[in-house]
This record gives C-alpha cells, structure tokens and sequence, in this order.
C-alpha cells in the first residue's frame, strides 16, 4: 500500500495512536493538529483520505470540512468525534464526509472505514478517468478552420436543450457532433440513444422510437420505445429525411409539448429528452417537394450544424490519422505502429469519398494486416493510392457519383466485407447472401449502394 491517510486532531495521544494503527497495515500517515494546519498540509501533499476531528482550536472540523470540499471535492473524509450527535452526522455527510466515527475509536470500525473510504476514492478515480476517456473518444479531431469552426458551435449550443440539426455527407462524423454536443450538456450524465430512420422500413419507425401498446399490429404485451430509454437525455435521430409523416408528426409534438403516445395508444406520456437529428439528404428541398414537414424542420433547425467534408479539410487527415492510430494501439494492447512521411503522404493525397469513416477502416485494416511496426507506402491498398479498383468493383469514388434509392451508405469494412464474401463464394449472390444471414434481395440492394457490379 501507498496510500497516505491525513489524521487531525488535535490531542497527541490519538495521534500516535493512530500513527502506530494504520503504519502497522502498510498505510503511510501525516499529522496535523488543527485545521489551518490541516489545510496547508493537503495544498503542499494531497493525502488519499483525511481523519478529521470535529472540536479542535483555529478552526473546527466542520469549517474544515467545508473548505476540504471546496478546493477538491473528490477528496475522501472521515469525521471523528467523542461530542458527535445523530444531527452532526447528517449534516457532516450532507457537506460530503464519507463517514462518520465517534470516539472513543474502535480499532476495527477505524480500519473498515478507511479501507471502505480508499476503494470509494479509487472507484471515483475510475470513473472520472473512464469518463475523461469518454469524452475524448468524443472529440472533434481537426485543426482545420471548418472543424474549428464546429467545435465553437458545439461549445455554444452544446449547454442548451435546443434541438439540433446535423448535415454532412455520409461518414462525414454528423453522429461524433451529435455525440460532442451531449457531452457538453448538463444531460452527459444521462443516456445518448440514437436511431437510424434509414435502416428501418417505415412501419417500424414510429413503434421502435415511440414504442407501441399491447394489441398494436398484433402485439401481445407493450413495448417501450427508444424514448423511454432516452429520458432525461439525447435522443439523436439520423437520417430524419427518411422517416415517415405520421412519425414526423409524433414527433413535432413531442419537441413542442414533451409529450408522445406509443404507437396504438391514447395516454400522453411525458418526455424530458433533447432532440437532435442529422441527415444527408437536402431537407430543404425534401420540405419544397413535400416529403418533410415543414413545421417540424423549423422546429428542428433551432440550431444547425454543418460537418465538412473530408475533402474540403486535407490539413485535418495526418492528424486524424496519428489520433486513428493511437486509438487501435490501446484497444489491441499493443505497441503502437507508426507511418513514415511518404505513407502519410499518399493518405493525405486521396479525395476519402467515404470521410473520415472510410478513413477510420483503412487506418485500421491497416494496424491489422501490417506485420511490422512501421505501415509503409506498399501496405496501402492501390485503391488508396492510384484510385484504381479491383475487377468487378467500381473505384469509391465513382460508386459514390452512382444514383442510389438508399440512404444507408455504411462504412467502408461493410463493403470490403461483401465485396471479400462474394470473392469467398464465387460471386454468387444467393451463397453469399445465406452465409452473412441477408436477405438476397438486401445484398443486391447494398451491392448497388456501394458501386459493386455482380459478376457474370
């Protein structure tokens, strides 16, 4: 143990006493005899937990107490006190003691509450650390002046409870933004849910978002929706653009009036939830041609965000790069592997139809397939680095010029794993299609959206 526990009081005996208790369990110790003293010692040495006498001259143990917790409110304290009360226990724990031991001390109670206080301060530790790695996880990465420009306007509209529109193209980081802007609310402590309207047919939308009651559609029992788990958090609905007017509906009066009925239902259910959505389709337009309410568009457009693209911020992809590589470093467990100059080069050249996503998978396939720790110019695919594409496969960047019925553009892996599934069987599509347990008709369907040309 390395732990060192603070003892103040102001009697020598207890003390030395305690001094001799805890040193004997492997606990380093300081002393201080009131609390002026008390309050140096933890600004020169933050101690892991403070023994804190309630009746001491200067400056008694509340008042310590009190100060103690204003400078770190993570800092764990034990009172201590042969005068204490049922009502000086309460209103210590409610200023934020830990505990609270009355004297004469018992040797067991002192050592189980310390133990208890240090894996309370070691669980917190924990959790402010996992909670820093979240949200780093949910930074805006870019040094561009459009990324700058972003991370400011998540900085403003992030505290509020405005709802948020996101555009970008796909892949672009409209769900990052979204994710950045709950992290900056009061709501971060609270659930971040999401739905993709695009990858639901329209009879679900409304049940899998507002939930439905028993006998809807011929259900047996109720269901709660993705609201219900949202409450008292964000709720982020991507591709709006693509959800059917009934639900655009529900939905309105949910941002005007925070309320909502399950699908089938009469009863008003209150809902405290931050709406925000993102889309890659022109809602504008989809409002002009009568696709999208209009009365929810401006409801929804309180604050609008735009994420550029990849193309238009070239600046922000050696760094995203170093950032990509740092990430898969530490969920591997292993050394991190560099790229030198010209290898970042060629990245930095290509257009990334696919954004940051597409850049995301091929900084990782790349960790994965390298065997070495230094990724060179020849471990990147020709795709990357010519634009050239393999036989049967449009380059990415001409699948992406294809017309295409479907709002459902996924990630470069996905389509590198179709693409290595129908290489596997042969290019048949029924094969393939049974062996990644998809419908034929839906790997046709994603085979057209992302530029692959069945083989004959």
């Amino acid at each position: 143990m390395n732990e060192t526990i603070l003892v103040v009081d102001d009697e020598q005996d207890i003390r030395t006493a305690l001094a001799g208790i805890l040193e004997d369990e492997g606990y380093r110790t300081a002393f201080a005899s009131d609390g002026v003293e008390a309050l140096e010692t933890v600004q020169k040495d933050r101690p892991d937990l403070v023994l804190l006498d309630i009746w001491m001259p200067r400056l008694d143990g509340m008042e310590t107490l009190q100060r103690l917790k204003a400078a770190d409110p993570g800092l764990t304290v034990v009172m201590m006190s042969g005068h204490g009360t049922i009502e000086t226990a309460v209103k210590s724990t409610k200023m934020g003691a830990f505990d609270f031991i009355e004297k004469p001390l018992s040797l067991e109670k002192i050592l189980v509450t310390v133990r208890n206080g240090l894996d309370a301060g070691r669980l917190r530790a924990e959790n402010d650390s996992l909670r820093a790695l979240s949200f780093r996880g949910h930074e805006i990465m870019g040094e561009s002046e459009g990324m700058g420009r972003l991370r400011e306007q998540v900085r403003l509209a992030g505290p509020t409870d405005a709802p948020v529109l996101i555009t970008g193209e796909n892949g672009a980081g409209k769900e990052l933004a979204a994710r950045s802007l709950h992290y900056h609310s009061s709501r971060r402590d609270r659930p971040f849910v999401e739905l993709d309207c695009a990858a639901l047919p329209e009879e679900l939308i409304e049940s899998e978002l507002f939930g439905h009651e028993k006998g809807f559609a011929g259900a047996a029992t109720q269901k709660k929706g993705k609201l219900d788990l949202a409450n008292g958090g964000t709720m982020f609905l991507d591709e709006i653009g693509d959800m059917p007017p009934r639900a655009q509906a529900k939905l309105l009066r949910l941002i005007q009036e925070r309320k909502f009925e399950r699908a089938g239902g009469t009863r008003s259910i209150e809902a405290d939830v931050r709406i925000m959505a993102a889309s890659t389709k022109n809602l504008e337009e989809e409002v002009r041609t009568g696709r999208f309410s209009p009365d929810l568009f401006y409801r929804l457009n309180v604050v609008s965000l735009a994420v550029p693209p990849l193309r238009e911020r070239q600046d922000d992809i050696v760094p995203l790069v170093e950032h990509f590589l740092d990430i898969f470093a530490r969920r591997e467990g292993q050394e991190r592997k560099t790229m030198p100059p010209e290898a970042l080069a060629i990245l930095a050249r290509h257009d990334w139809p696919g954004n940051v996503r597409e850049l995301r998978t091929i900084v990782e396939r790349l960790v994965i397939m390298t065997p070495g720790r230094v990724i060179t110019p020849d471990s990147i695919p020709p795709s990357i680095g010519e634009g050239a594409g393999r036989e049967g496969v449009l380059p990415r960047s001409e699948a992406a010029l294809e017309p295409s019925s479907l709002r459902e553009a996924r990630e470069e892996f996905e389509r590198e794993f179709i693409i290595q599934k129908l290489e596997e069987y042969g290019w048949n599509i029924s094969r393939t299609a049974d062996a990644i347990e998809l419908e034929r008709s839906n790997l046709y369907r994603k085979m057209k959206s992302y530029g692959i040309d069945a083989k004959k």
